[in-house]
């Protein structure tokens, strides 16, 4: 899907004009034109792709059907992490896929036109040089700027900024992990009584009961608790959210 007549870009110049218009219609879907764009995001509707055109226009659509396709194709599914995470981290995830796609594209047309290695160098060259979306989607493009004047410093800021996200993953899959053991361990050898109290937990979507066998994660904004099912999030997609809102706290969010 390239939004009307086929386009072979065939030098590093024209490759990287082709790159520079995708790029801008993407960055239009997840900064200027965000509202239109969340929106499209219905998570009801089928697997969608955000696709940016040379003619710096963007657009949510289905994937393909050819196989396989004539350009390669963007992430799928954005849509269904929309209601399930916080929506400046869900853009910035969709703004590394975006990232990812058009770095794919871009080689994609290196490779079908016979690059060697000098112009695939160049054309790496170029594209690195502009900030990526992830950087102007989370306004970390200036600051990315000061820090590559100096490797050391800017290696040593991602590790930093890295072990951070980690830290904060593992004590949100730890609050988890210990409410769940906690659980176990007072459930074996209880009464039924006992069983009753320790079941008052329910579920903010549901409205079931724990289960032990089941993932559960907590609402950082309203403290209710949640089937992972029922809010569509697994316990791999768990650790990469830094500040968990359930549905109904995002959509108070969104909905000014």
């Amino acid at each position: 899907m390239d939004g009307g007549a086929p386009y072979n870009p065939r030098t590093v110049e024209e490759v990287f004009r082709d790159f520079k218009g995708r790029r801008a219609g993407m960055i239009k879907a997840l900064t200027t034109d965000v509202e239109e764009f969340y929106q499209q995001c219905d998570p009801e509707k089928e697997n969608l792709c955000l696709y940016g055109f040379p003619s710096e226009q963007w657009e949510v659509n289905l994937p393909a059907e050819e196989v396989p396709p004539e350009l390669p194709e963007p992430a799928l599914g954005i849509n269904f992490a929309r209601d399930g995470m916080q929506e400046k981290d869900w853009l910035s995830l969709v703004a590394v896929h975006s990232d990812a796609w058009l770095l794919a594209v871009a080689f994609y047309f290196g490779a079908r036109f016979g690059f060697d290695k000098a112009d695939r160098k160049r054309l790496f060259n170029m594209i690195n040089d502009l900030p990526t979306i992830f950087e102007i989607v989370t306004g970390m493009a200036k600051k990315q700027g000061k820090e590559k004047s100096s490797v050391s410093n800017h290696s040593s800021n991602k590790s930093k900024s890295n072990s951070k996200q980690t830290q904060r993953g593992s004590e949100s899959q730890g609050k988890y992990l210990k409410a769940m053991q906690s659980k176990d361990e007072d459930e074996e050898g209880l009464d039924e009584e006992d069983e009753e109290e320790h079941g008052e937990t329910l579920c903010g979507a549901c409205g079931e009961n724990y289960a032990a066998d089941e993932f559960w994660i907590c609402c950082d904004i309203c403290e209710k608790w949640f089937h992972g099912k029922c809010v569509k999030i697994t316990p791999a997609r768990a650790e990469h959210i830094k500040q968990y809102k359930c549905p109904s706290c995002s959509n108070k969010r969104a909905r000014p």
